[in-house]
């Protein structure tokens, strides 16, 4: 791996495999009285976040500390840059202090990019506007795969807000990356622009027809959330009309489970409930929207692992 993980397309098809299966070893820690490695001990890792978060910032910090590593959360509001202060200066600062990573997640685009040009320290993208997620899709990839096995060949529909979604851009790259079949869902108003000749060139379908996809038994459906505090204007006219278009209702969660009984459910949080996603499908046997989570502290320990530690990993 590079010192850096700023976009999936940062990792090749053995980079990813590597981390999922150093991801399986450390699952493992979840399950001892004592969750606990030494592998990062003396390492110093800032959590930077300029975006509300729940699941990315405390699992990168659990991630860190079951690793012994020093883990400090900044947060924009309690940073020096609600006084003005520019991101190149206040990640020179905290970086002055010797720190070994940065774990940024910032409302720019390319903010993170930006940051690993100015920096000694490993920089990763925690999610950076509308542009990627690395670790989500290698956290929904291990969460689908610990189900289903591998991943070559399995026809996995993202449905929802693709416009304004990092995850469904970082998701494309590497479920493509591990050979499955890869359909994107969204009403007309909230298609990428251009994602027609972005499609061809990455290799995955587009269709303005959830039920049809739903039909076609998808083994894997994940539910995009809709972005509303990033929408300016009207993309689709009511809340209601969108559910009823686009949302994973009842009535879609079983024509999924006639069309293929195996098939699973995602979300990578948070969830609207009766909007993009309903109740029953949210709580459904098939869903696999905690196991997301829980993954997501082991696939953050291995991303921290390889950019941060060695080759063997200390149990």
């Amino acid at each position: 791996m590079r010192r850096h993980l700023l976009s999936s397309a940062d990792l090749s098809r053995d980079d990813i495999a590597m981390l999922l299966a150093t991801a399986a070893e450390m699952h493992d820690i979840q399950r001892r009285d004592v969750k606990k490695l030494p592998t990062l001990r003396g390492r110093t890792i800032i959590n930077l976040f300029f975006e509300d978060s729940t699941r990315t910032r405390s699992s990168f910090e659990i991630a860190g500390k079951w690793m012994s590593a020093d883990t400090i959360n900044i947060t924009g509001k309690g940073s020096s840059t609600s006084k003005g202060e520019s991101l190149r200066d206040t990640v020179l600062t905290i970086t002055a202090m010797a720190v070994d990573a940065l774990v940024i997640r910032h409302m720019a685009s390319g903010a993170c990019h930006q940051v690993a040009g100015w920096v000694d320290a490993s920089v990763i993208n925690a999610g950076d506007g509308t542009h990627e997620h690395p670790t989500q899709a290698l956290l929904d990839a291990y969460t689908m795969a610990q189900r289903l096995g591998d991943l070559q060949g399995r026809h996995v529909a993202i449905v929802g807000d693709l416009t304004h979604s990092r995850v469904f851009r970082s998701n494309v790259i590497t479920l493509g990356r591990l050979g499955a079949r890869v359909t994107v869902v969204a009403p007309p108003t909230l298609m990428p622009s251009g994602i027609g000749s972005w499609a061809v060139a990455d290799g995955f379908a587009t269709s303005g027809n959830l039920d049809e996809v739903i039909a076609s038994g998808p083994d894997a459906v994940m539910m995009l959330r809709v972005q509303r505090e990033r929408m300016s204007g009207g993309f689709f006219p009511t809340a209601r009309e969108y559910t009823v278009g686009y949302g994973l209702t009842r009535e879609r969660l079983r024509a999924l489970t006639a069309a293929n009984g195996e098939a699973v459910i995602c979300h990578p949080g948070p969830m609207n409930r009766g909007l993009e996603i309903s109740p029953e499908a949210a709580d459904a046997a098939s869903s696999l929207i905690l196991d997301q989570v829980s993954a997501g502290v082991a696939v953050r320990m291995a991303v921290l692992y390889h950019l941060l530690a060695g080759e063997e990993v200390a149990a």
